[in-house]
């Protein structure tokens, strides 16, 4: 495997001192207990934390802001590569592919250790591919386990032999996946946050409930480069240097602190006053006043789009939910309303997604829009009933939406704002009518957003159904030519936007600003940040 980047160089006498004390802390602790970590006497980045997580339980977290900082706290059998090329090899030094690509083995480093001094096996990385498919944890992404034998029936309950999943580990640095069909993006997919390990001892101790605390601060054991220091709801959670991680050379940080900001406005205001090192967006009116290397601009794979609830009245109508598409102006939306290099979607996959020859499925067409309407039996908006657009984040999109609607079509709509926890738990629930969603794909694949709208997946927020549709992707899942099996979700994406569910606005993009002392940040199109081998400087 290519792509390693070389060790950090070796720090100054103080940083190895305060490594050495982290670790007799860690002796003195004893093992199977969360070491407690000291405040963080060395440099500490200061990152803009803008939605608070609902949880840092890896199979239990559906939000970016979630995995933003499971990411400093646990390691992979692979992580993304930050040149968005291959996955590389993490806990996994290699793994060897069966000719008929059915039998994936993972060969684990020897090095690797738990916060808690214990050593990362295969039978970690077992314990967790199995609880994420345990039907009464309701997992929201355990279909990204779906390519293992069995994965499927384990997870619907019609298969309750662990035995009969396609994954083993035949001793402690060698884990044996094999596979329902043979699929290359296996790497990418264990590379994604759904895969991330957690410590079987620690979850059974504090018990396997969704409210468990073991993701608490002093209860938490991970493997990765930094350890759980402190959670303040709302306000900030710290991480702190990890003494057993297996590459301390490449974590030159002794902390991160990820900042809650509510809105843009004040966390420029942080920026500017030197209270903050990373944003999470700048304001629109601000970008003037900012130009590299402090501004970046980050393009990403995530399209924003609109839910519509199909079980709510009149949106199960597909001529409805057509005319709410069609009306909307979607170059004024990201040229006049969001300004940050967005780029207008009129289809859900992004450009260049695992190779995806994206190509525009529909068009703007308010005439056609307007026709639907009256067709559906409600000439000029007549007997509409009133539209709540839901969000999480600031409303300014919706009212543009809301402004063309009611322009265009005679709809009138109320705009509610939620926490993003609040939002997502009424998404999954079905207690909304139109919401706007951000479909952030967890692997490089048009497989990982299209595969949100089956009919069994709990991210199917629009709850929508079609058998078509659901055969068209499992018989993309199971065709090994890539081009035939870029066709089969080309047609099922097409099928998608055919009956519209969903309305998609436009491909984000993140700006951002950077302070001039943090070296070596970065960031990829998924949303995945990379904390090692950044540093600070006066």
């Amino acid at each position: 495997m290519s792509g390693w980047n070389p060790d950090f160089p070796a720090g100054s006498f103080r940083t190895a001192a305060l490594l050495a004390a982290a670790s007799l802390l860690l002796v003195l602790a004893g093992p199977g207990c969360a070491p407690r970590p000291a405040p963080p006497a060395g440099p500490v980045l200061r990152v803009s934390q803008r939605n608070e997580p609902a949880t840092l339980d890896p199979q239990l977290a559906s939000l970016p802001d979630e995995f933003l900082v499971l990411r400093a706290l646990l390691e992979g059998l692979a992580t993304p590569a930050p040149d968005g090329g291959p996955p590389q090899p993490a806990v996994a030094e290699r793994w060897d592919i069966s000719a008929d690509g059915l039998t994936w083995t993972f060969h684990l480093r020897p090095d690797a250790r738990w916060s808690n001094g214990d050593a990362v096996t295969a039978r970690d990385f077992l314990y967790t591919i199995r609880r994420a498919l345990d039907p009464s944890l309701g997992a929201p992404k355990a279909r990204l386990f779906y390519l293992l034998r069995n994965a499927r029936a384990c997870h619907l309950g019609r298969l309750r032999d662990p035995a009969a999943l396609g994954a083993a580990a035949p001793d402690p640095h060698t884990l044996v996946l094999t596979l329902e069909h043979p699929a290359p993006q296996l790497p990418a997919i264990v590379a994604s946050g759904p895969w991330l390990p957690v410590h079987e001892a620690t979850v059974e101790k504090f018990g396997r409930t969704r409210a468990s605390p073991w993701t608490r601060p002093g209860n938490f054991v991970g493997n990765g480069p930094f350890l759980l220091s402190a959670w303040e709801p709302n306000q900030q959670i710290e991480v702190t240097r990890n003494p057993t991680y297996h590459r301390p050379r490449r974590v030159p940080l002794a902390g991160i602190r990820f900042l809650a900001y509510d809105s843009s406005e004040t966390e420029e205001r942080a920026f500017r006053t030197g209270q903050l090192d990373i944003t999470m967006s700048v304001p629109v009116t601000k970008l003037p006043g900012y130009t590299a290397p402090v501004l970046h601009s980050q393009p990403l794979a995530e399209t924003r789009y609109l839910s519509l609830n199909c079980a709510h009245p009149p949106l199960d109508d597909p001529r409805v939910r057509r005319a709410l598409a069609l009306v909307i102006d979607r170059s004024a939306l990201v040229g006049q309303v969001l300004r940050g290099r967005q780029q207008p979607a009129y289809g859900l996959v992004p450009p260049d997604l695992g190779g995806y020859p994206a190509t525009p499925l529909f068009s703007s067409d308010p005439e056609e829009a307007r026709q639907l309407l009256a067709a559906a039996g409600y000439p000029g908006g007549a007997g509409f009933p009133q539209l709540e657009l839901s969000t999480w984040t600031n409303t300014t999109v919706l009212e543009a939406i809301q402004q063309m609607w009611r322009r265009e079509l005679g709809i009138t709509c109320n705009l509610v704002q939620h926490e993003a926890k609040v939002h997502l738990t009424a998404l999954a629930a079905g207690d909304y009518v139109v919401a706007l969603v951000p479909a952030i794909p967890d692997y490089d694949d048009p497989a990982a957003l299209l595969g949100d709208f089956t009919e069994d997946s709990p991210l199917n927020y629009p709850h929508w159904h079609h058998t078509g549709y659901d055969t068209l992707l499992a018989a993309a899942d199971h065709t090994p030519n890539q081009a035939h099996r870029l066709a089969l979700l080309h047609g099922a994406e097409s099928m998608l936007l055919a009956d519209m569910p969903l309305i998609p606005l436009y491909f984000n993009t993140r700006t951002f600003l950077v302070s001039p002392r943090v070296r070596g940040w970065r960031e990829d199109r998924l949303w995945n940040r990379f904390y090692t081998d950044v540093t600070l400087h006066p």
